[in-house]
């Protein structure tokens, strides 16, 4: 059996793994998405499931007014001694020299339970770790922000955590200040023959990515490099087809195999565009006599397809569709989706008001970063469809709802339907939003005035969107031209800006309600269908 990379397809970056008795999971993060950190289940590193999503209360995870791919960074998920740890960063701001990057520590005994209020760790910098010691001791570990001169990096930070305080104890130990890579991220700790090992992530999350490996006798050092480093990387091999290879983690099998997770691009061969935002794949190490991890092929980049596990008889799992249709009953609302920074209440999300049906409450605009009326799931696929069926009946101009393909605040597609001036009419529009600039499609809108039930459809074709709308199911019929999907991307995002923006998520789809005259109109939503096309 093969492990086909990504293992975790469609915006899964900067994994961190555990193994707990015979279960499998990785973290991932989500940046402005709610809830926060995606945890992925499996028995045998081959077949993978969302299971929880353990920052899904206000109290553990503010968003409001975070900018743009800001929010939830680099989660590490820990284990020990009966009790799962997770760290997170919650980035507030990041233009300019100053960095806003409150770290976070919750835990349960349950992780597909609730998890704690968080306890404050630090603010010096973003990717937190925690790493639990052979002797008893916990250490938090950081990247440091340095705003003096113009840097950015100022080295890898390591403290003990205090678990009984719930706090930073004792000095603070600048214990790595980067390798000729730079962009020194993402630490984790491993214990392994006598060593700590240091892993990190460097050379920026873009195509110079790449994961370092040190280690020491001493945890705080000194640290030395891999005589091969970076130990994993795509930065010297274009055509390789898993691009931007580092921020990784390691974990060991029940029979003592030891694996690597790390996050991975898939771009668009002309365009180099990754309309999939980063993904999370695996490859196999070795420990070879020298006492330093290699990938086990003797080579830096990863395989698409790398040998599974010795797996145990009762590990296999079936394989599972991403494809689905979701309809709104009892059963409430499906994993697959989220939110924009604020969590998903009844206030703004209902599924009781009208049966069958989920209902949006108009509020802001999809240039808000505060209060936005939207649900929307991952697109994992470079060949997908989506469509929705809506009852809307607006009252004036300001007014919006439909079916959305979401990268930020400043590029995105909208087909929906809209009111006009005299409370009575309704049309359809498809709006394309490139870097903050606003163009509607149909140069005339469609007048829906009339039907109550509207379906609304999307097509996603490597870079290609195309779209149709029926007033009866099934009959569908064609709006507009191709339009040109790979703005949605983190590539593009930063292309096309006169400045810096962050941009680390990926392509979505969903639904959404706007009310900007105030008056919470409501969208009623019958389904919401998302599928996995052939290419």
């Amino acid at each position: 059996m093969t492990i086909q990379n990504p293992i975790l397809r469609g915006f899964n970056p900067d994994p961190s793994i555990i193994r707990v008795d015979d279960n499998y999971y990785i973290a991932t993060s989500t940046f402005e998405w709610f809830p926060g950190v995606q945890i992925h289940h499996s028995k045998d590193l081959v077949n993978w499931q969302l299971v929880a999503r353990p920052l899904n209360r206000k109290s553990q995870l503010d968003m409001v007014g975070n900018p743009d791919s800001c929010g939830v960074w680099a989660p590490c998920l820990s284990y020990d001694n009966g009790t799962f740890y997770l760290v997170y960063t919650n980035v507030r701001s990041f233009d300019g020299i100053w960095k806003d990057t409150p770290n976070f520590l919750v835990t349960t005994t349950d992780i597909l339970g609730d998890w704690s209020e968080p306890t404050f760790l630090s603010s010096s910098g973003f990717d937190g770790s925690l790493f639990h010691d052979s002797n008893g001791k916990k250490w938090f570990l950081s990247m440091l922000t340095d705003q003096r001169k113009g840097l950015f990096f100022g080295g890898t930070f390591l403290q003990e955590y205090d678990h009984t305080q719930q706090q930073l104890i004792g000095p603070r130990h600048n214990i790595f200040l980067g390798s000729e890579l730079g962009c020194t991220e993402a630490p984790h700790l491993l214990q392994k023959n006598g060593y700590y090992y240091l892993m990190l992530a460097e050379g920026g999350t873009e195509y110079g990515h790449a994961m370092t490996m040190l280690r020491a006798k001493e945890i705080t050092g000194p640290y030395e490099i891999h005589p091969n480093n970076p130990l994993l990387s795509a930065r010297n091999h274009p055509a390789t087809p898993l691009q931007k290879c580092g921020h990784g983690d390691f974990v060991e099998t029940q029979n003592g195999e030891w694996y690597t997770v790390f996050l991975v691009g898939r771009p668009l061969s002309k365009l180099g565009r990754c309309t999939l935002g980063r993904e999370t794949a695996i490859e196999q190490i070795e420990w070879r006599a020298d006492d330093w991890p290699y990938l086990l092929e003797g080579v830096d980049t990863p395989r698409v397809a790398v040998p599974a596990p010795t797996l145990l008889s009762n590990a296999n799992l079936s394989k599972l569709s991403n494809s689905k249709r979701y309809t709104f009953g009892k059963e409430g609302l499906s994993i697959d989706f989220q939110s924009l920074r604020v969590p998903i209440e009844e206030s703004w999300c209902n599924l009781k008001t009208k049966s069958g049906y989920l209902q949006l409450i108009g509020r802001e605009s999809l240039s808000s970063f505060h209060f936005q009326s939207l649900l929307a799931r991952r697109v994992q696929s470079f060949h997908i469809e989506a469509s929705t069926c809506l009852v809307f009946a607006p009252t004036n101009f300001q007014q919006m709802a439909g079916l959305v393909f979401y990268y930020n605040t400043g590029h995105w597609v909208y087909l929906h339907i809209m009111g006009d001036e005299d409370g009575h009419s309704k049309y359809l529009q498809l709006i394309y939003c490139d870097n903050f600039e606003m163009k509607e499609v149909l140069s005339t809108p469609i007048n829906l005035s009339g039907f109550n039930r509207v379906y609304l459809k999307g097509t996603f074709n490597r870079s290609n969107l195309k779209f149709w709308y029926a007033t009866k199911a099934d009959s569908w019929q064609s709006i507009g031209g191709f339009l040109d999907g790979s703005i949605l991307s983190d590539d593009y995002v930063r292309e096309g800006s006169d400045r810096y923006r962050p941009a680390f998520t990926g392509s979505f789809v969903g639904i959404c309600c706007q009310d900007l005259s105030g008056q919470k109109v409501t969208a009623d939503f019958d389904w919401f269908d998302y599928q996995e096309l052939l290419p």
